[in-house]
């Protein structure tokens, strides 16, 4: 990037403790016996070596070269590979062999095909709730580019947590996000809340409304204002409170500490919660090199806390808020709100 570069000493809550171990090597080894990818490893993830360890990862779809450029992401940019035929049954049986009850699928943007990948994650999503009954599955989805037919067909297949992260606040999204739209990834949230309550009542998404209307500014409603804190976890805060029942969830995420104000973080979790968004994840931003955005500011936990608190008083259902916070960290011990 041509813009001066101004750097912030890494305090020491971001340290990490390097991970190792049998089940580290286990996942390695499956992974590369599969031939699949992880956003774990693409992105540059802090917490992979915990993830790892724990026998769980984010399964990358469709490549690992993105179509986008945006300035934050470690993943590869550049021509875009063949969409893998065999890849959703490869990717239920590692599942399978690690014993996951709970998978989070995510893709690179892929903006060079005519659906944007959702028939890709149609697939996976198909297989693995066919090859392993009661398995949850979230998927972490780009915005391709506004169609409404796309975000349609991924929710047909029935994932139980559709995800997308706005990510950084309106103002920095020509620096940050420069192909993206912040009011199209709001209006992608609303647009999947409603199309899932009307498919969880065995009604025609949204009354058609996911067709192939293109997906433009997001409309604002009212947000509902009680929740309960049940848990925490020790790299960032994860509470709970009320959800609605009988529906694919619906969750998105943002980073801290690319410039923007309190203020404008508060804005954008109000503007996320009024699409009726349940899941919301806070997480700093940590360049992945010197090439990349730089960070501005290194968010204090005390900082996280205080974007929890006001999340949850809004209404989310969940929270999970920290330095270390990803969009897929834990996604499981967030979505279970039994």
């Amino acid at each position: 990037m041509s813009e001066a570069r101004s750097f912030v000493r890494k305090p020491e809550w971001l340290k990490i403790k390097i991970r190792g171990g049998e089940n580290l090597a286990g996942v390695k080894g499956l992974l590369s016996r599969y031939a699949l990818n992880t956003v774990c490893k693409e992105a540059n993830c802090p917490n992979r070596m915990e993830c790892y360890g724990s026998r769980t990862a984010a399964f990358m779809i469709l490549g690992t070269v993105c179509s986008r450029g945006c300035a934050f992401c470690n993943v590869s940019r550049g021509l875009p590979q063949p969409v893998d035929g065999g890849e959703a049954v490869r990717i239920a049986a590692a599942a399978g062999e690690l014993g996951l009850r709970y998978v989070v699928i995510t893709s690179v943007t892929r903006d060079d095909l005519p659906d944007g990948g959702a028939g890709q994650f149609a697939r996976v999503i198909r297989e693995l709730k066919t090859a392993l009954p009661g398995i949850m599955v979230e998927v972490l989805i780009p915005d391709f580019q506004g169609d409404g037919e796309a975000l349609g067909t991924v929710l047909g297949a029935g994932p139980d947590v559709l995800n997308h992260n706005v990510e950084t606040v309106p103002r920095l999204y020509p620096a940050v996000r420069p192909q993206a739209l912040y009011a199209r990834s709001l209006e992608l949230l609303r647009r999947a809340g409603e199309s899932a309550d009307g498919l969880s009542r065995g009604t025609d998404a949204a009354d058609g409304k996911t067709g192939g209307e293109e997906i433009a500014g997001a409309k604002t409603s009212s947000a509902e204002t009680s929740s309960v804190g049940i848990s925490g976890v020790k790299t960032g805060s994860i509470q709970t409170g009320n959800i609605r029942t009988g529906s694919i969830k619906t969750k998105s995420g943002l980073m801290a500490g690319l410039g923007e104000s309190p203020d404008e973080i508060r804005e954008v979790i109000r503007d996320i919660r009024a699409t009726g968004c349940d899941f919301l994840t806070i997480g700093q931003y940590l360049a992945p090199s010197a090439r990349h955005y730089p960070v501005r500011e290194y968010i204090s936990p005390a900082r996280f806390e205080e974007y929890k608190h006001y999340a949850l008083s809004l209404g989310f259902a969940g929270v999970a808020s920290g330095p270390f916070v990803r969009s897929s960290y834990r996604a499981a011990v967030l979505a279970d709100t039994r």
